[in-house]
């Protein structure tokens, strides 16, 4: 598989091909195992990954998809958002960062949002990594006890799951209403991490190489003149 994905990224490179991935999902559920292992196999040069935190002041004042747009792929390029813009109908609903008002606008805002990307060009492809209760409080456990993953807990993470009822009626929302033809949800189980981050890829790969010819490119005629005759200096 993964050189299915190195296949497809090499595919966009010098055409208008251009995708953005969307990974969501709960605290422990995986998403920085995926993004590691896209990064082993992806070019960075073509390959960017967004991890998205609260906005900040300066971004407050803005809409708040506006530092979406400003992160978006430029053609032949892969893009990643660890969290995105569904944070609107998720952590900022839960947590009262937006209004009622807001958040149930922001069901359409989205839609309207990835309906232009996908007339524009780009490939969308959304993941959400679900584990269950008992599995995340043993990785919050494994963190604690182990010092070189203390850093990925926070504090926010136990507000979150004490909150855990809460979050999942947002995530059903978000999926009833998000996911669309043009761009459909991924309920990806990452009970077992190996498990999530193959179907992960096999997602990606469907998502973005569906109609990509995979093949290998000639040899530019130009190339392969100038190539011949350097050759036949030596």
């Amino acid at each position: 598989m993964q050189s299915i994905l190195q296949a497809v990224q090499q595919a966009y490179l010098g055409t208008r091909e251009r995708a953005v991935v969307v990974l969501e999902g709960w605290d422990t559920a995986g998403k920085g195992g995926v993004v590691r292992r896209l990064g082993w196999v992806l070019d960075p040069r073509s390959f960017k990954v967004h991890p998205i935190s609260a906005p900040s002041s300066h971004e407050k004042g803005k809409h708040y998809l506006q530092r979406f747009w400003e992160k978006l792929p430029e053609h032949g390029q892969i893009v990643v958002f660890d969290r995105s813009w569904y944070g609107r109908v998720l952590v900022e609903r839960v947590e009262g960062f937006a209004t009622k008002r807001e958040w149930r606008r922001g069901f359409e805002e989205i839609n309207q949002f990835e309906r232009l990307l996908v007339q524009d060009g780009v490939r969308i492809a959304k993941i959400f990594l679900q584990i269950s209760p008992g599995e995340q409080i043993r990785r919050f456990k494994d963190r604690m006890n182990n010092p070189l993953k203390r850093w990925k807990l926070s504090y926010e993470d136990f507000r979150n799951r004490e909150r855990w009822a809460d979050y999942e009626i947002a995530i059903e929302d978000m999926m009833e209403k998000t996911s669309t033809k043009r761009a459909p949800w991924y309920l990806v189980p990452t009970n077992d991490k190996l498990f999530g981050r193959i179907a992960a890829f096999k997602i990606l790969i469907d998502r973005l190489g569906k109609g990509v010819s995979l093949e290998p490119r000639p040899l530019d005629s130009k190339i392969a003149e100038r190539a011949a005759q350097l050759f036949d200096l030596a």
